[in-house]
């Protein structure tokens, strides 16, 4: 029995954990455990990606293919061969024990029947119900038997491992999930809060203002008044003098004296408005739009005023408006041939490079019927015929017959309908990241997730064979 379990023992060291059969070629990995060649090999073929290769029993994540030959266990594999103790397909089928006997003519059910698919005896074998079927002694069908769960064992642990695989991507995603959305909710909440802040320092700055333009406005008003008031007062008092003489109610010494003070005194100042602008033109301007321009300086990204590039223009391209407006003319420019220049199709580069940071402009589309729109490295193919996809180094949205993204397998439509007269495009270059946006309602069109491998410029066409119409890039500040 002693002897029994340490066979068992050895034949478990002795197999591989993937084919769950002995050892052949046998490697063994950093980690410490033992496969086929063919086997490991198979798995890190279907299970491999850029994080690395990992082992099937312990995890462990390797950069790249690494093992080394396992000398020592093929060598025991080979002495226990020799010994007849591992056992092989040769080996003669293991005895099975089957329960009763045959109920018709009482002997031991020593056969199978493959086409009834059931256990007979000798003497059903010769009867005329199984005479022609096709029949195996149970010790052979029970060993096919073996072998083929033993097949379905090594797929089902392939199963099992892909299973797993999967698992721990979905772990990591999910535990990705919510790093990300911590992080971008502290990143709304201080985005926004910092606008919030900028827009209530604001507001209680203008509302400080206002309050003492209004006591220096309303101080001033007072003072007029109040001289206003005693000038009046003293308008009254000599009114009242001069009816009380006319009436005749007075001594001649008092009218005298009343006479020579009214007679011969200066004239009343002539009351004047003070002309105090009462509307306070300071605070009652556009104020949405004067914070608007303000906020743009404290946000991290705003809208950038693009320049074309007239260096890298179509010949049939016509830059003007300081450079920020592209439409498609009638002749053919005069300009040098240069390495940077498209010459087939009709585009054109802005000056700005970027290979780092966060970067937004908006193009002004409007009533135009086709148009491309995105960003190319700085080494792109220019010359004949140009290939719109990440691959050679494009990122671009286009307007036909309808909206499409130019990915790497085709046009991916993003909108069958178009019709507003902006497009915003957002590059997160560490991120590798290219947004597409409708201007006005800034809703994401589309978006390519790339890595960026050198520096980009945007670009813009406004298509052929459509002259008249034009791009321009928009300038808000």
């Amino acid at each position: 029995m002693a002897s029994a379990g340490a066979a068992d023992d050895w034949k478990k060291e002795l197999t591989c954990a993937i084919c769950l059969d002995y050892f052949k070629d046998p490697v063994i990995l950093k980690c410490g455990h033992s496969f086929c060649r063919f086997c490991i090999c198979m798995h890190w073929d279907e299970n491999g990606s850029d994080y690395g290769y990992q082992c099937p029993q312990c995890r462990t994540v390797f950069n790249k293919r690494t093992f080394t030959k396992n000398y020592l266990v093929q060598n025991l594999v080979a002495k226990l061969d020799d010994l007849e103790c591992l056992g092989s397909s040769s080996s003669p089928p293991q005895p099975v024990k089957v329960d009763g006997k045959c109920e018709q003519h009482g002997e031991e059910l020593k056969l199978y029947c493959q086409t009834d698919k059931r256990l007979i005896c000798v003497v059903c074998r010769e009867s005329r119900a199984h005479r022609h079927h096709e029949v195996a002694p149970v010790p052979e069908v029970a060993n096919d038997m073996r072998m083929d769960l033993k097949q379905k064992l090594i797929e089902l642990n392939w199963e099992k491992s892909a299973c797993l695989d999967i698992t721990t991507a979905e772990t990591l995603n999910k535990d990705e999930a919510v790093v990300n959305k911590r992080r971008i909710k502290e990143k709304i909440e201080a985005d926004i809060g910092a606008m919030v802040q900028f827009l209530l320092s604001e507001r209680d700055s203008l509302l400080e203002g206002l309050e003492i333009q209004a006591e220096d406005t309303v101080s001033l008003l007072d003072e007029n008044l109040e001289m206003l008031e005693k000038e009046g007062a003293d308008l009254d008092k000599v009114i009242a003098d001069i009816h009380g003489h006319i009436g005749g109610k007075t001594s001649f010494e008092s009218l005298a004296e009343t006479w020579k003070e009214v007679v011969h005194r200066e004239p009343f100042p002539t009351p004047e408005v003070l002309g105090v602008n009462t509307g306070y033109p300071k605070y009652s301007g556009p104020i949405q739009l004067i914070l608007w321009k303000k906020m743009m300086h404290v946000l991290h990204t705003m809208p950038q005023n693009l320049t074309l590039d007239p260096n890298t223009a179509h010949p049939y391209l016509f830059i003007s408006d300081f450079d920020t407006k592209v439409e498609e003319g009638h002749v053919r420019n005069q300009d040098p041939e240069m390495p940077s220049r498209f010459s087939r199709f009709c585009g054109v580069l802005a000056i700005a490079q970027y290979s780092s940071g966060q970067h937004y402009w908006e193009v002004d589309v409007r009533d135009k019927g086709v148009w491309y729109l995105g960003v190319t490295t700085q080494s792109s193919n220019r010359k004949g015929f140009v290939n719109l996809t990440p691959s050679a180094g494009y990122w671009s949205l286009c307007l036909q017959d309808r909206l499409y993204a130019n990915d790497e397998d085709g046009r991916i439509p993003v909108a069958d309908h178009w019709d507003s007269p902006r497009v915003g495009v957002f590059l997160d270059y560490d991120k590798g990241r290219l947004s597409f946006y409708d201007g006005v309602t800034m809703k994401r069109l589309y978006m390519f997730d790339t890595c960026f491998d050198e520096a980009v410029s945007p670009f813009f066409s406004p298509g052929k064979n459509d002259p008249g119409s034009r791009l321009q890039i928009c300038h808000y500040y």
